[in-house]
């Protein structure tokens, strides 16, 4: 029989061998050891009642320990959640009912969720941001650009309020101002030298976007990378450039020979023009003596014309003979001529204008075969003027 039925347990014990009464000795009942804590924490917290008052007393005290310490755990972890620290290097915004309230700087703070939201950014730390796509340039060639955007945020303000997702305005302002600035440029500018101008340019032109938006960004920085052509095209656009090159080698060539021909004919020219100054010189100062000689000529001549008009042809008959190898000699009469060349002294001329091409020997022969016939010819000339007298 069971160990509760009527007269089946004279001793009225538990089957773990304890009494009913108040002198059990088995394992303590789970209700009792569970009333024991709660009376514990309603202590601890000060309920102030005991538990004499009936089962009812007791459940009231036990429901009001609990939300205690329920109360104190959610205290706990909204301190914990309130209070936050910021860096020497960030700022935070706090909007009070969804209304802008305060910028926090460094330190530590405290703030009041949910009726508070906080937005903590790093605002001196530079951020960076890279595209790469392909562009149309002015001349209507395709290229591909990579470029880097360098940028911070200035006003975290307006960096939480104004735009929803500043970033992704700052990249589509990029492609804005990239495709613009490309656009506008010759494709040789874009591959070569030009790409520091275009950086300056896409820089101004994305702050300016930037700016407008709101978006409490700077950009610090904008590096355009090397382009390129597209792969479908990359031989031959290697191909134009190799053109190119051989152009610019070419005109490079060109300007070298005109460096060094040009100033060796400017200095001809420069030493023709100054020699026709010194000519133009020349003939203008003998021309200006000539005149002045003839002035005071004219004047000795009117003082005395007939000595004057014999100097003069003594003058004259002395230059036109000095300049001559043939000597007329006149006789007394003045009427018989005789011409009279100096043999010797033609020869000597001629020999020393000429190079030699024979021996000594046969130019003695030569020269005295024609001192022959000249003295012949000078005879028949003589007895042919008697003739005529």
């Amino acid at each position: 029989m069971a160990w509760n039925e009527p007269g089946g347990n004279s001793n009225n014990q538990d089957p773990w061998g304890g009494r009913r009464g108040g002198d059990r000795k088995g394992p303590p009942d789970l209700d009792e050891a569970f009333r024991k804590l709660q009376d514990s924490l309603n202590g601890l917290f000060g309920s102030g009642k005991k538990r004499g008052g009936g089962d009812e007393g007791g459940g009231r005290s036990g429901g009001f320990g609990l939300l205690g310490i329920g109360l104190a755990l959610l205290a706990v972890v909204w301190l914990y959640s309130a209070v936050y620290v910021v860096d020497e290097q960030e700022q935070a915004v706090v909007l009070r009912f969804g209304k802008y309230y305060e910028t926090v700087g460094p330190g530590l703070n405290i703030y009041f969720p949910p009726i508070d939201r906080k937005f903590q950014e790093n605002v001196t730390r530079e951020r960076a941001y890279s595209k790469q796509g392909q562009m149309l340039t002015e001349d209507e060639n395709i290229v591909e650009v990579p470029l880097t955007v360098q940028y911070k945020i200035s006003n975290l303000q307006d960096f939480v309020l104004n735009v929803d997702q500043p970033e992704v305005s700052l990249q589509h302002a990029t492609e804005s101002a990239l495709r613009h600035v490309v656009g506008s440029t010759e494709m040789d500018q874009v591959l070569t030298e030009g790409r520091e101008l275009m950086a300056s340019e896409i820089k101004e032109r994305l702050q300016r976007f930037l700016d407008t938006y709101r978006t409490g960004i700077t950009v610090t920085q904008v590096n355009v990378q090397s382009a390129a052509a597209p792969r479908e095209v990359q031989e031959a656009f290697d191909d134009v450039i190799r053109a190119r090159e051989d152009e610019q080698r070419a005109k490079n060539q060109a300007e070298a020979y005109a460096n060094a021909v040009v100033p060796e004919a400017r200095g001809q020219a420069q030493r023709i023009i100054e020699d026709a100054n010194g000519y133009r010189d020349e003939v203008v100062a003998r021309a200006e003596g000539e005149a002045d000689r003839f002035t005071k000529l004219l004047t000795e001549y009117q003082k005395a014309p007939e000595v004057t008009r014999q100097r003069l042809y003594l003058e004259t008959m002395q230059d036109v003979l000095a300049n001559t190898s043939k000597v007329l000699v006149s006789g007394k009469d003045g009427q018989s001529n005789l011409l009279y060349l100096p043999l010797d002294k033609m020869i000597d001329n001629r020999g020393a204008s000429q190079a030699p091409v024979a021996p000594a020997a046969s130019a003695a022969a030569s020269g005295s075969d024609l001192g022959s016939r000249v003295a012949t010819d000078l005879q028949q000339r003589n007895s042919r003027s008697r003739e005529s007298r």
